[in-house]
């Protein structure tokens, strides 16, 4: 039988990141994050609710995290459930919890607002090693490169063939 474990969130933080080492050396912390949902009741009024998930975020991700966010910034977490369970005065307890894999930061914000800063754009961080696919030695303005490509509006963008 197959399974698929993955989780996508986007919400807001809700407490200051606490950075934390284990004893090897490798960045970890601990995030609340709230979720948000809006949906209409059966009486056809708004209801908001709100779900509060933890979330564990490794590695440099943690580390980026507890530089950059602060209790209130927008994120995106992509990562899969973990059931922690535990014994406390005989009674079984369980969580579920997001092991993140992925995180974005989002929205711009103020400078100190903790939403990332300015007009920076989203910026994405993964555990995962970044491959670049450029040869080292390529510079800028040197031949095979290219220049900015125009996003819309300019010549090109007329053609009936394009499907979009």
């Amino acid at each position: 039988m197959a399974s698929y474990n993955r989780v996508i969130l986007v919400g807001n933080l809700t407490r200051d990141i606490e950075l934390k080492y284990t004893p090897s050396g490798t960045a970890v912390t601990d995030v609340g994050m709230a979720v948000n949902d809006r949906r209409k009741s059966a009486t056809g009024e708004w209801v908001d609710e709100t779900t509060f998930v933890d979330v564990t975020l490794w590695g440099r991700t943690a580390e980026v995290a507890s530089e950059y966010l602060s209790k209130g910034s927008p994120i995106l977490v992509e990562g899969r459930l973990k059931l922690d369970t535990w014994e406390t005065e005989g009674q079984k307890r369980s969580k579920l919890r997001v092991v993140c894999d992925r995180m974005q930061m989002l929205g711009g914000g103020s400078p100190g607002s903790g939403g990332g800063g300015g007009s920076r754009p989203p910026q994405q961080v993964s555990d995962a090693p970044v491959v670049n696919d450029a040869p080292a030695s390529i510079e800028s303005g040197s031949p095979g490169q290219r220049d900015a490509q125009p996003t819309g509006g300019g010549p090109g963008y007329e053609d009936p063939d394009i499907p979009f």
